[in-house]
């Protein structure tokens, strides 16, 4: 069984990265029925939330309990905007008692093909690592003790199993702002429940529970749930110089003060500027991942260089124009991107603290 909430005509040429969801769920007996009704409720609402394109259901032809459930979105920021918020989980409580299991995959589209005519998207990621970054914020005043505990846990094994690792993880703070960058190869979310599993891990989530300005019990699996995808923080861009540096390459985080509702223009100019910095042979930007939700905005740079050292670059704003074009979207407070001290000043307003850089043996 399939149905479109809208028949898709022609392809569009992809100015922008367009999103496709996989949905694998796993009906309880009985339920099917109750299945179809809820779905065809949450269908309606889905197409009026913005960025949404299309959708399908699908039904196995090998096993009636198998079902699939595919979308289109215009790019990801909307969806990964949508998926994180209140509203879907609201909108999706129906389901909770039919289905018995959930997948959810998402890939961007790279090449989209009609009769004789192509049509591409953005550069694909080839190095095989999965990104992604959680964010919380902690009480005010207690900066200094978080930074302390997150700092100090043993590490977890890196090997989750045959086909997952654990390569990197980051973390920075900037005012009461926590953000935890991973780098997996594999299988991010088998990665993410192997570490929430490890006991060192287990004791430092516990550590920093009473600091939280939101409040979480991990030990109630629909607040450890509901707490982990609000911390959620996509990585909605990477990219990397082709030829790895000889010099040493170490590691920055950047939080932009995005005004109101800027936050996609913002990461998609960040974005061009990296994708033209990464191609400047012999250039101090080595790789540098983009990271969005709705007007939180983090960039994660590896930098040849000191970033108060090369300013414009390390903001990404290394170009005629585009340091006019990031004022009009972030709360410069006073700072002068076109003067070599309002960039350093302004660098210094977006830079976050670095607690710890931890690499496995296999990255």
């Amino acid at each position: 069984m399939t149905t479109l909430t809208e028949p898709v005509s022609r392809p569009q040429p992809l100015t922008t990265s367009r999103l496709r969801v996989v949905l694998f769920c796993d009906i309880m007996d009985g339920t099917q029925q109750r299945f179809l009704d809820a779905y065809e409720q949450l269908r309606h609402q889905v197409a009026a939330v913005p960025g949404h394109v299309s959708d399908q259901l699908c039904q196995s032809i090998e096993d009636p309990s198998q079902w699939l459930i595919t979308s289109e979105w215009e790019s990801a920021q909307p969806f990964l905007a949508w998926v994180d918020s209140e509203a879907h989980r609201e909108m999706v409580k129906p389901l909770h008692g039919c289905v018995r299991d959930t997948r959810s995959l998402r890939y961007n589209i790279m090449r989209e093909t009609a009769g004789d005519r192509t049509f591409d998207g953005p550069a694909p990621v080839t190095d095989g690592t999965v990104r992604h970054a959680l964010t919380f914020t902690v009480k005010p005043g207690s900066e200094r003790a978080v930074a302390q505990i997150l700092a100090g846990y043993r590490s977890p094994a890196a090997r989750v199993d045959d086909h997952t690792r654990l390569l990197r993880t980051s973390l920075f703070m900037r005012g009461n702002r926590v953000v935890r960058a991973v780098e997996v190869a594999g299988d991010l979310g088998a990665a993410l429940r192997h570490v929430a599993m490890q006991p060192e891990v287990r004791a430092v989530e516990e550590a920093i529970n009473p600091h939280l300005e939101e409040a979480r019990d991990l030990d109630n699996p629909e607040s450890a749930r509901s707490f982990f995808m609000r911390a959620a923080l996509p990585a909605v861009h990477h990219v990397a110089a082709q030829e790895r540096p000889s010099g040493q390459v170490t590691r920055y985080a950047l939080a932009y003060p995005v005004r109101g509702g800027c936050g996609a223009a913002v990461a998609g100019l960040l974005a061009r500027q990296d994708q033209l910095a990464v191609a400047e042979p012999g250039g101090a930007l080595v790789a540098a991942t983009l990271f969005q939700r709705e007007d939180l905005v983090v960039r994660v740079v590896d930098l040849l260089e000191p970033p108060e050292s090369v300013p414009a670059l390390a903001l990404g704003v290394d170009g005629p124009r585009v340091a006019g074009v990031l004022a009009r979207l972030v709360e410069l407070e006073g700072h002068d991107l076109n003067d070599g001290a309002g960039l350093v000043a302004f660098l210094g307003e977006c830079r976050m603290d670095l607690v710890t850089d931890r690499s496995s043996k296999d990255a």
